[in-house]
């Protein structure tokens, strides 16, 4: 059996790049060769721990476009019935579902209920951080379509899926409302584009970043605060450009617990506070419930989009990548043995994007 490289995670904040095995595809699955494997936020907090324990070790990375190398036998088509080949680019959701489980068949909803999230790094192994992924039997993957550019699909990873996972299960952006943004991370940024294409009449975004900030108004944001000014001037600014009522929609896509009662206080009458971000942030906040029912306020969560939101962002990062510049959100690149110090910029936002590319050394 053949060996190729990968990034592991052998324990919270240590990682090595192994030479694991190479395994031939199961029936109904594909081996790709990884072209880029997106660095995620959520890496960070599982490589530091503060998303908790995971089943280590762990090969990194649950974002990646790939060449298909070799397809499992009964593969003709991809999850949306396109035919598929060796040769083909294919992007795919992170986690192979049951089809077997109440989450899966009953509530039509994710995360499954039997789904494995990792497996042992020397294992038949999908992590995008490698040379090669291994996508088993009921892991949806999707081929490009024909033009598409690898980086403006891998831009937005996970985050354009998760923003419109979030869309989706609490009610969309409707013409002309009002939104604030919470962080401008990729998955803020994916907030802002879908924002602006939905038709809302402000998109402001707040971050500490200016770099990051310049980015959100290339993607439709129409104001940005700094996360530097003070929560109560952060809050005038805000409500000067939305009225009295207050923003339609605020998005938390931070990541970090502090943003949680600032978003409840943004978020106007009658509005809508949608939590994205704070997956891998483990903890508690304190917010007034009178608060919730004054202002008639809805807070929903959504994590872990289905397969359908890789499909749509996928279809929709390619249709739009001639007029917005997706794939400049992609900044840095970095070797399987770089890994560390692509999470260590990514946890200082010094980064838009960065991917794992393992032709790089």
């Amino acid at each position: 059996m053949s060996t190729a490289r990968a990034c592991v995670l052998v324990e919270p904040n240590k990682i090595e790049t192994w030479d694991v095995p190479v395994f031939d595809p199961q029936p109904g699955g594909a081996l790709v060769r990884i072209v880029a494997g997106g660095v995620c936020g959520s890496d960070v907090h599982i490589q530091t721990g503060e998303a908790g324990i995971m089943p280590f070790p762990i090969i990194l990375g649950h974002e990646g476009v790939g060449r298909i190398e070799r397809l499992g036998d009964g593969t003709e088509t991809d999850y949306a019935g396109v035919p598929v080949k060796k040769g083909d680019l294919v992007y795919w959701a992170p986690i192979a579902l049951c089809h077997r489980c109440n989450s899966c068949t009953v509530l039509e909803e994710t995360p499954c209920e039997n789904s494995e999230y990792f497996e042992h790094a020397e294992k038949p192994n999908w992590g995008s951080y490698a040379d090669y992924g291994w996508l088993p039997n009921g892991h949806a993957f999707f081929r490009l379509p024909d033009g598409a550019d690898v980086d403006a699909i891998i831009a937005l990873g996970c985050a354009l899926p998760t923003a419109l996972r979030g869309f989706d299960r609490c009610g969309p952006v409707r013409l002309s409302e009002t939104v604030v943004v919470q962080g401008a991370g990729p998955v803020g940024l994916s907030a802002v584009l879908l924002s602006k294409l939905a038709g809302a009449s402000e998109v402001i975004v707040i971050d500490q970043h200016p770099n990051r900030l310049e980015v959100a108004k290339s993607l439709g944001a129409t104001a940005t605060v700094s996360l530097g000014e003070s929560a109560e001037e952060r809050r005038r600014q805000i409500y000067e450009l939305c009225g009295p009522k207050g923003p339609d929609v605020v998005v938390e896509a931070a990541g970090v617990l502090q943003a949680f009662p600032e978003g409840v206080d943004l978020t106007g009458n009658h509005g809508r506070y949608i939590v994205l971000g704070l997956w891998g942030a483990i903890g508690e906040q304190s917010i007034s419930p009178r608060d919730t029912t004054l202002k008639n306020l809805t807070i929903a969560g959504a994590t872990f989009p289905k397969p359908k939101h890789y499909f749509q962002a996928m279809h929709l990062a390619a249709r739009v990548q001639s007029e917005i510049p997706l794939a400049a959100l992609v900044t840095h690149r970095f070797g399987i043995e770089q890994a560390t110090t692509a999470l260590e910029m990514t946890a200082k936002g010094e980064v838009i994007k960065a991917i794992i590319d393992p032709e790089l050394t």
